[in-house]
């Protein structure tokens, strides 16, 4: 790799980076959907469990382990020397659990 990094400068590409990159947003993001799973089931408890709050907070639990395997088997293929792309089966889902769970939020808030 030539210095400067003018145009006519070779760059090399690390293709271990990309990867381990998204590895970790997936981690960013799982931890993010954990913390919004604990803090709607703490809602729901705090002023007293009513059936649909339960319900609600259920919905929010089985949507984060929906969501935390979808995720899990994408870090595992990640860590592959030439990692696949991620399935549209598998991105409607993390899509589909996001979007539901951020719906339940709004329901309990209500």
């Amino acid at each position: 790799m030539t210095e400067g990094g003018g145009a006519g400068a070779s760059r090399v590409r690390d293709p271990g980076l990309q990867p381990e990159r998204t590895r970790l947003a997936w981690r960013r993001t799982t931890l993010s959907c954990t913390v919004a799973a604990v803090l709607a089931a703490r809602a729901v408890l705090h002023g007293g469990a009513t059936a649909f709050g339960v319900l609600a907070c259920a919905l929010c639990l089985l949507l984060w382990l929906g969501f935390l395997a979808v995720a899990h088997r994408r870090m595992v293929t990640l860590t592959a020397p030439r990692p696949r792309t991620m399935s549209l089966r598998a991105a409607r889902g993390a899509a589909l659990c996001t979007v539901v769970m951020a719906v339940c939020a709004v329901v309990m808030l209500l």
